[in-house]
């Protein structure tokens, strides 16, 4: 009987072992595959995909409500889901605007290459960590970039990251990866 019991722990033990988990895992988006051959000739790369994967289905900026639901600087803008914050104290393209001057933030919704080199810019400015901490908080997670929230978050992005570049084919056919995390 012990030795039988231990045998059906097997499998969820190996499983805990390699990091098989509930709130992860993967499917097919049809187009997917486009989308990121898109990003990548905008300048982009694989954690520019992680971070838009994890953001949305289709990595598109259109399917989400305008800003995100959000107003003022915490409004968010294209495919990473930028607030405006960050990007107005950070992007070579924004730089200086006034938290006022959120609109102007809605070209990254239609313009991919401006969208990817604001994010390269914030991480450029903050560094990944702390632009993370920006990105996923605002201002407070510029304060306190440590939180479980924005641990999780990042990590999640970073896993995703890890299972597209396991395979030089997840950087163009249509598999979504996903990590179940809190929306803010």
């Amino acid at each position: 009987m012990k030795l039988s019991l231990n045998l059906l722990l097997l499998p969820m033990a190996l499983g805990a072992a390699i990091g098989v988990r509930d709130d992860r895992g993967s499917y097919e988006v049809k187009g997917l595959g486009e989308r990121k051959q898109a990003i990548l000739k905008a300048g982009g790369n694989t954690l520019d995909m992680a971070i838009a994967m994890l953001e949305s289905d289709k990595m598109d900026a259109s399917t989400y409500t305008y800003g995100d639901g959000k107003t003022g600087d915490a409004t968010n803008f294209g495919i990473f889901k930028q607030n405006w914050m960050m990007l107005r104290t950070s992007s070579s393209e924004f730089m200086g605007q006034t938290a006022e001057q959120v609109k102007n933030g809605e070209v990254l919704n239609t313009d991919l290459g401006k969208d990817i080199k604001a994010r390269h810019d914030g991480e450029e400015k903050y560094g990944f960590a702390k632009w993370y901490a920006g990105h996923r908080n605002g201002a407070s997670g510029l304060e306190n970039p440590d939180t479980s929230d924005i641990n999780a978050y990042r990590d999640a992005t970073k896993w995703i990251q890890s299972q597209i570049e396991s395979d030089k084919k997840y950087e163009s056919d249509d598999t979504r990866f996903y990590v179940d995390v809190v929306a803010i």
